[in-house]
């Protein structure tokens, strides 16, 4: 594809003409002054002198490529905007229905201090029925949150460091 290639002609400031870069879609082999600056600056004995000054490169691209890697990167972009939307609307609404409005609203109170898992039992029951992934992440969340929970009692209510 010629828009894939090009060569880039860097020429600095030559007496009284001001540095410019020229850009040509031309082969490899005609990768030089000569071919690519147009129109010359300089007039015909001072184009040799002006040439020698100039900086010629062949440059390809591949934008199949580059095509690919965006396309790829708005993919995952894209998912993760939908996990996001997940989590904020549909896990809330989940979580009503799979464990009921009254389980997740518990304070430190209902749970007391010596039985802090008393409810860890009816959710590991629950969990053990269902052959859902979701439920079993949902139990181990749960028992998580009451173990913090009671580290954070007996740290900050009774100074006592948990091993």
């Amino acid at each position: 594809n010629s828009e894939d290639v090009r060569c880039k002609c860097i020429c600095p400031p030559y007496k009284d003409h001001s540095g410019h870069i020229y850009n040509k879609n031309v082969s490899q082999k005609d990768c030089d002054c000569l071919h690519v600056v147009e129109p010359m600056p300089v007039p015909g004995p001072d184009v040799e002198a002006y040439c020698l000054r100039c900086e010629c490169k062949y440059e390809e691209r591949s934008s199949v490529t580059i095509k690919v890697t965006i396309i790829i990167y708005l993919s995952i972009l894209g998912l993760l905007l939908l996990y996001m939307v997940y989590l904020t609307l549909v896990e809330p609404i989940l979580k009503r229905r799979l464990f009921g409005h009254s389980q997740l609203i518990q304070s430190d109170e209902d749970i007391g201090d010596h039985q802090p898992f008393a409810n860890a039992h009816d959710v590991l029951a629950r969990s053990r029925s269902r052959a859902n992934v979701l439920n079993k992440v949902e139990y181990a969340q749960q028992r998580w949150k009451l173990q913090v929970q009671e580290q954070r009692k007996s740290v900050f209510d009774r100074h006592v460091v948990l091993s």
